[in-house]
């Protein structure tokens, strides 16, 4: 069994530093490069290794993969308002909750949503 070096979800306090795999403390970094993203995590002074914070890493792999696909998703009706479903996988990369607001941009004959 492989044994974790470090925790996944960290207190504030606890964000601070890390144990690294080669025995030295990794500070907490915010604003790294991470497939031209900006993400925070640890990275080790000694050895250099850098650990990206998992969350935040895999919105960010997974917007990079929904950004090479099409999406379908399925619109409905509420009563007069004609509603647009969207699959979790986006909702989750894109950080949307329910109720929250967006923008909508009318392009040509394209919709173009944004997070406000």
């Amino acid at each position: 069994m492989i044994k974790n070096h470090y925790k996944w979800f960290l207190t504030e306090d606890e964000k601070m530093t890390i144990k690294c795999m080669c025995g030295a403390k990794a500070p907490y970094v915010r604003n790294m490069t991470f497939n031209k993203y900006k993400i925070d995590g640890w990275k080790c002074k000694k050895c250099k290794e850098i650990y990206y914070e998992p969350i935040q890493a895999q919105k960010i792999l997974l917007l990079n993969k929904l950004k090479k696909e099409k999406v379908k998703a399925k619109l409905g009706r509420i009563r007069s308002n004609l509603i647009l479903r969207l699959p979790k996988n986006i909702e989750f990369a894109l950080g949307l909750k329910q109720g929250e607001k967006v923008l909508l941009e009318i392009e040509g004959k394209n919709l173009k949503m944004i997070p406000a």
